[in-house]
């Protein structure tokens, strides 16, 4: 009987004290909540002033600067831009939220803050997804909604930066310095601008098979 006890305490414990890690699409932000107010301190991807947590089943196709494209199982294609320009000089984002959208919420969690958007464009859904100073996008199925929000929230929650680095590297000091315009990822963007930039990829370098150049997802 003793043994029993024990044993259901343990379960009880296993329940509860783990986060849930699927989204109900019911109530999006309720769970969202649930996922970005957590602590979280586990990383797995290292780059020079940053650093931040890859899911598993997430794998990378491209990585450019600031720019990454990954992907997941189920052949998701997610465009992160880690805008770590903005986070040196401190610039807020301003965002009103959007009556006429599917989904649209300011995020403000552990001193981090953000926004979803989440607009019905045919039949999929197109995310913008911000959380310090880190942006995601992604065009997806309903049926893959809740599991791409779900790991958007696993990546951008655990975004870190390296002040001394990123002092060295875009810092006032810094000689020959160019400030990039990343167009895509502005908090203006609209989908129409990140649906070109998908279709000029299919159409360009991204045509050819990205099997041999991304990371195993079952790594």
């Amino acid at each position: 009987m003793k043994k029993l006890i024990v044993l259901l305490s343990i379960v009880t414990v296993l329940v509860t004290g783990c986060s849930v890690y699927k989204l109900d699409n019911n109530n999006i932000g309720k769970n969202i909540k649930t996922l970005m107010s957590e602590k979280v301190k586990m990383y797995n991807v290292y780059y020079e002033g940053y650093k931040y947590y890859l899911p598993k089943g997430i794998g990378f196709i491209d990585k450019e600067d600031y720019n990454a494209i990954l992907k997941d199982r189920n052949n998701n294609k997610y465009y992160l831009y880690i805008d770590a320009i903005s986070y040196y000089h401190k610039i807020e984002n301003k965002y009103e939220i959007k009556n006429d959208t599917h989904y649209s919420k300011i995020l403000n969690y552990n001193g981090k803050t953000g926004y979803i958007q989440i607009d019905k464009v045919d039949d999929k859904y197109f995310i913008q997804f911000v959380y310090n100073y880190a942006k995601m996008e992604a065009y997806v199925k309903e049926e893959d909604l809740v599991d791409v929000i779900t790991n958007m929230c696993l990546i951008l929650r655990t975004v870190k930066y390296n002040d001394a680095v990123l002092e060295s590297l875009i810092g006032e000091n810094k000689l020959n310095y160019k400030e990039e315009d990343y167009t895509l990822f502005k908090a203006n963007s609209s989908k129409e601008s990140f649906l070109d930039v998908v279709e000029r990829e299919e159409t360009d370098k991204y045509k050819k098979d990205l099997e041999d150049e991304k990371i195993d997802l079952e790594d």
